[in-house]
C-alpha cells in the first residue's frame, strides 16, 4: 500500500516538524503519523557504545531519604527501538508510538499514530466497564485491534519485527481500586506477541498496586526523561480520561537515570465527566472546542458540591477510577451550564492540586485531549499562577505521549529498572513492574 508523505518547515517548536506519512487504510482512518520526527528538547542522538551501566538507581524523593533499586548487568546504554500501546479511559482509540531509547535519559520519538474506535467496538467496551458484556470476548477484539495498529505503525515507519526489541502494551483499564490492591487491565499480552513476533511486556501496574501503591500515574519517569534539559521546577500536566499531574524537581539520580525529584498524582476528573455529559445532552462525543461549556455559565453552587469530595482532602500519591465523581449536583442544568460547570470543576481540581507541590512549578505543560478544549485551558490559565501552554510548545508529542512512556517503560521493565516510585505512586519501594511475554 502506498504511503504519501509531506514535510513541514515550519521549524522546532510546531508540532507538524520533521516528516509525516499519511496511512490511508480504514484502519487509521487516514490519521497523519510523524516519522523521524527530530527530538527538540534532548540532545542529539549520541553514537552506540555498547557501555554498561551497574550503578544504584537512587530516587531522592521529596520528603524521604534516598530509595535504590539494582540495575541489571545486562542493562546497556545502548538505544533500543520500543513500541508502546495505550487504550485510555476517554475510550477514543488506541494510541501507538515508537522510540528510540536506552529506558532511562535518552529518548528519540520515531513515529506514532492513533486508530479510533468505531462506536461499536466503543459501545461494547464501555458497556463491559458497568458490569455487562462478555469481558474475554471484549478482551480478545481489543487485542487484535492492537494487533492491527502495531502492523499499521511498523508499516508506516518502515521498519519490521525484527527492529524492535520489545511492545509495552499497558490494555484497557475495566477497573482500578487500589485501596482493595486490585487492578484489573484487560488486553492479551501473550497472543499480542505471538501475532507480532515481538516480546511484550504488560500489567504494568499490578506488582505497584500488589505492594501497596496506587498504580498510577505510569508516565512520571517519561515525563522526566524528556524534561532533562527543561527548566525546573516543571509540573506536566495530562488531561485525559482522569487528570493527572508529574512535578518535576532539579536533579538526576546516579548512573545516567532520572527521577531525582519527582511527585506525581490523580488531580481530579479530567476529560470524562465531560465527554459523558456531553454524549447524554448533545448526542456528541465530546465538547468541540469547548463551544458547549463557553455557551454555558458555571452554577457554582453545583462546582461547590463536586468539589466536596474526599479525594481532594488526600495527600498524594493518590489515584483516581474514572467513575469516582458523582454528577447528581448537576441536576436540573442545562446542558451548556453543566459542561461549563464540569469544565471549571477539571480546571480547579488542578488548581488544588498544586497546593501539595515541594516548591511552585515555573510552568504548566498540558498534554492529553483536553490541551484541545479551549475552554478548558482558559479556565486552567485563568486558576493556575504560572504559564500554562499545551506540551507542544516545547516540541513533545501530547498525541503520542502516553504511548511513548509504555514504550520506555518496557525498556525499563526489560533491564530490572523501577518503573514507579515512592512519590509517584506511594509505594514504600521502587518497583519494577511488568509481566513479561516472549514472542517465541
Amino acid at each position: 500500500m502506498a504511503l504519501s508523505v509531506s514535510w513541514c518547515r515550519c521549524g522546532p517548536g510546531c508540532r507538524s516538524a520533521g516528516a509525516y506519512r499519511t496511512y490511508p487504510g480504514p484502519l487509521a482512518a487516514g490519521r497523519r503519523i510523524y516519522h523521524n520526527r527530530p527530538s527538540f528538547t534532548n540532545p542529539p542522538e549520541p553514537a552506540d557504545d555498547g557501555r554498561v551501566v551497574n550503578e544504584p538507581l537512587v530516587h531522592a524523593i521529596p520528603g524521604s531519604g534516598p530509595f535504590f533499586c539494582p540495575v541489571s548487568d545486562s542493562s546497556a546504554s545502548r538505544l533500543r527501538f520500543a513500541l508502546g500501546l495505550m487504550s485510555g479511559t476517554s475510550l477514543d482509540g488506541i494510541d501507538a508510538a515508537l522510540i528510540r531509547s536506552d529506558g532511562r535519559r535518552r529518548v528519540v520519538p520515531v513515529a506514532a499514530l492513533t486508530v479510533p474506535y468505531d462506536p461499536a467496538f466503543r459501545a461494547r467496551l464501555r458497556a463491559i466497564l458497568g458490569g455487562r458484556g462478555e469481558v474475554a470476548a471484549v478482551e480478545r477484539e481489543l487485542t487484535l485491534r492492537h494487533v492491527e495498529a502495531v502492523e499499521a505503525l511498523l508499516q508506516a515507519a518502515g521498519r519490521t519485527s525484527r527492529d524492535v526489541t520489545v511492545i509495552g502494551f499497558h490494555g484497557h483499564t475495566i477497573l482500578h481500586a487500589p485501596e482493595e490492591r486490585c487492578t484489573w487491565q484487560i488486553g492479551d499480552g501473550a497472543l499480542l506477541a505471538a501475532r507480532i513476533g515481538i516480546d511484550v511486556v504488560a500489567d504494568f501496574r499490578g506488582r505497584d498496586v500488589a505492594a501497596g501503591g496506587q498504580g498510577a500515574p505510569l508516565a512520571p519517569l517519561y515525563h522526566a526523561a524528556l524534561a532533562a534539559d527543561l527548566d525546573k521546577p516543571l509540573a506536566v500536566l495530562n488531561l485525559g480520561g482522569v487528570g493527572n499531574v508529574t512535578w518535576i524537581g532539579p536533579g538526576d539520580g546516579p548512573g545516567g537515570d532520572v527521577g531525582a525529584a519527582l511527585l506525581a498524582f490523580d488531580t481530579g476528573p479530567g476529560n470524562a465527566l465531560i465527554d459523558d455529559w456531553t454524549a447524554r445532552h448533545v448526542a456528541q462525543p465530546f465538547d468541540r472546542d469547548g463551544a458547549l461549556a463557553r455557551a454555558g455559565r458555571v452554577d457554582e453552587k453545583a462546582l461547590a458540591m463536586l468539589l466536596d469530595h474526599p479525594y481532594f482532602d488526600r495527600s498524594p500519591p493518590k489515584a483516581l477510577d474514572r467513575d469516582a465523581f458523582d454528577m447528581a449536583p448537576l441536576h436540573g442544568l442545562s446542558a451548556a451550564d453543566g459542561a461549563a460547570t464540569l469544565t471549571a470543576f477539571t480546571a480547579a481540581a488542578v488548581a488544588a492540586a498544586g497546593a501539595h507541590f515541594p516548591s511552585p512549578p515555573r510552568r504548566w505543560l498540558v498534554t492529553g485531549g483536553g490541551r484541545r478544549n479551549p475552554a478548558l485551558m482558559a479556565a486552567l490559565a485563568a486558576r493556575l499562577k504560572a504559564p500554562v501552554a499545551p506540551v507542544e510548545a516545547v516540541g513533545w508529542d501530547g498525541d503520542a505521549l502516553e504511548a511513548q512512556a509504555f514504550a520506555y517503560l518496557a525498556l525499563r521493565s526489560l533491564d530490572g529498572l523501577a518503573l514507579t516510585l515512592p512519590g509517584t505512586t506511594g509505594v514504600t519501594r521502587p518497583i519494577c513492574g511488568g509481566i513479561l511475554h516472549r514472542a517465541s
